[in-house]
């Protein structure tokens, strides 16, 4: 493993040989760097805990950064921060050392990354494309290995677009889990900092750092059974890119097949109230925000066009016409979390195109407006949402991304994780078979059964004195038999964290079942066997209980003979 010394001096060199210099406003001398880098390495060979030393962070340019100028993407606007965003703070305190402030849509208005002082930032991918925004930097710096981590802010579904189009991860928490001290408002009752990275794990780890803790009884319980998924018909999606519609259905069967639920649902409020973020108006928090700077230095050079056209708009907004789209998105939001019932997540693809530099050109307002179509109503609403890779059309990146309520961050990238990594099937023979104590268990971490069969003859199965019962599986060289079993598909995460949580005497290790196969399964360490008593004879747990004497009631153990 390298040190962080090392990392940034890594990161530096890669720097130089991408020369992008439109991702960055500020990159910080390395010099800075490599001292902070040096720090890190020393606190942590003094034995301190630093989850994140070894990591490198950009910081999108509307958060405060110490000793960086924060401009929001408008020179003239600048001022020096005296402290850290908390978020960033919390980052650095972990270890990370920042590298310097990435390029945005001024004043984080945009969804397409072009509209900027400090020039166009390109797809990492196709440079002919737009990197998508407002937080255009920071996604292209992670998705061309310039950093690990990179910060950026979420108000229209700018800290997912970006990720989509880039092929990188866009975490986009609850509104109010990451504290928005420190960052320029664009619309301050919307806004959310956001956090890409190239892996679920990845962003997910920074995440907990930046995130206040929940309430346990702020996060929504939820039925046992298998991740619902609520996925709109193609009609309701309106037009996309050629070939996005097959590569969206692509990734909703692959959420099927790793044991997902697919529900129907009514698109229709989520794209009404994303239509009002803009034309309706809530535009005016714009204008309070930093209406006055632009009414200040309206025709300066300084001010990208078209942003201020949309922020001087909203100058003359009545009150009474805010208080109506408050009113009317209530009403929205109610028959959206209806449409949703009992739904983990609502799947859909991050944006519906992706434009290219000309398009945009040719149309700033029409190619900007179309990409916020599924992502303006989701802090309007005051969800959760992740944004994750999810395939390529003609050799770009195809994203979706996963929408649920409030503080089930944690629930979305766990479901995301089907995506990005292979459903792996697990043998269970006791307490986890359908209808047994825990097949609960297998049921919340999003398993699914699959079909029921026996292990080979090689097996020897005992009652285990525990609560609730559970048998102990071993595997034996002579005077084997065959046990009843139940094979379940998981995805990768959940099986992770049944593994996780796993109490001893029981193990997990690969059982080989009647026809050759050799998955994972529970296995019992030999030692815990002492004084049981085996009940191979019965051929399985299920059998055993039924042939006892008298039956077992959950929480007692199985009487001996």
């Amino acid at each position: 493993m390298s040190t962080a010394l090392e990392r940034v001096r890594a990161a530096y060199a890669r720097v130089a040989r991408v020369d992008r210099p439109e991702v960055w406003i500020d990159l910080r001398p390395q010099e800075d760097a490599e001292a902070e880098a040096a720090a890190v390495d020393a606190r942590t060979a003094a034995g301190e805990r630093l989850p994140l030393a070894g990591t490198v962070l950009a910081v999108k340019g509307n958060i405060d950064v110490a000793g960086f100028p924060t401009t929001a993407g408008c020179p003239s606007y600048a001022y020096l921060p005296e402290a850290d965003a908390p978020a960033v703070a919390r980052l650095r305190a972990a270890g990370a050392v920042v590298l310097g402030t990435t390029n945005l849509d001024q004043f984080a208005t945009g969804l397409v990354g072009t509209r900027s002082p400090y020039g166009a930032v390109r797809d990492a991918v196709d440079p002919a494309y737009v990197s998508g925004g407002s937080s255009s930097g920071s996604a292209v710096a992670v998705a061309l290995g310039l950093v690990d981590l990179a910060l950026g802010t979420d108000t229209a579904g700018s800290g997912r677009v970006p990720a989509a189009f880039n092929g990188v991860v866009g975490l986009k928490p609850t509104p109010g889990l990451v504290p928005t001290e420190g960052v320029v408002p664009a619309c301050a009752s919307l806004d959310c900092v956001t956090v890409f990275a190239r892996t679920l794990p990845e962003a997910g780890q920074a995440l907990s750092f930046m995130a206040a803790p929940a309430e346990p009884a702020a996060v929504p319980a939820r039925r046992p059974g298998p991740w619902r998924i609520a996925v709109p018909d193609a009609p309701q999606l309106g037009e996309l890119d050629e070939g996005w519609a097959e590569a969206f259905e692509a990734a909703a069967a692959r959420l099927a097949d790793a044991g997902a639920e697919l529900l129907p649902v009514d698109l229709e409020p989520f794209t009404e109230a994303a239509a009002m973020l803009y034309e309706g108006a809530f535009v005016a928090e714009r204008y309070a925000a930093v209406g006055a700077f632009v009414d200040a230095h309206a025709g300066s050079p300084d001010l990208d066009p078209t942003v201020a056209g949309i922020i001087a708009g909203a100058r003359d907004v009545p009150a009474h016409r805010l208080c109506a789209d408050r009113e009317r998105l209530t009403s929205l939001r109610a028959r959206a979390l209806a449409s949703l019932g009992d739904a983990d997540a609502l799947l859909l693809p991050t944006a519906p195109g992706h434009p290219t530099l000309a398009e945009v050109a040719a149309d700033p307002l029409g190619a900007n407006a179309r990409l916020g179509r599924f992502t303006n109503s989701t802090n309007l609403f005051g969800l959760a949402a992740v944004a994750v890779p999810a395939g390529e059309v003609a050799g770009r990146p195809f994203g979706v991304m996963l929408i649920g309520p409030a503080h089930t961050d944690e629930r979305l990238a766990r479901i995301a994780g089907a995506l990005t990594a292979p459903p792996l099937h697990l043998a269970v023979v006791g307490a986890h078979l359908t209808g047994q104590p825990l097949d609960g268990q297998l049921l919340a971490l999003g398993g699914r059964f699959v079909r029921t069969t026996t292990t080979a003859s090689a097996y020897r199965l005992y009652a285990l004195d525990t609560t609730p019962p559970k048998p102990g599986l071993v595997r034996v060289r002579e005077g084997g038999a065959a046990i009843e079993a139940e094979v379940w598909r998981l995805p990768a995460e959940g099986l992770g964290a049944l593994v996780a949580a796993l109490p001893r005497p029981m193990t997990l290790g690969s059982v080989e079942l009647a026809d050759g196969a050799c998955v994972p399964g529970f296995l019992c360490e030999p030692g815990a066997l002492d004084g049981a008593r085996e009940i191979t004879a019965y051929g399985g747990w299920r059998a055993a209980l039924a042939s006892l004497a008298r039956p077992v009631e959950a929480g007692h153990a199985l009487p001996r003979e």
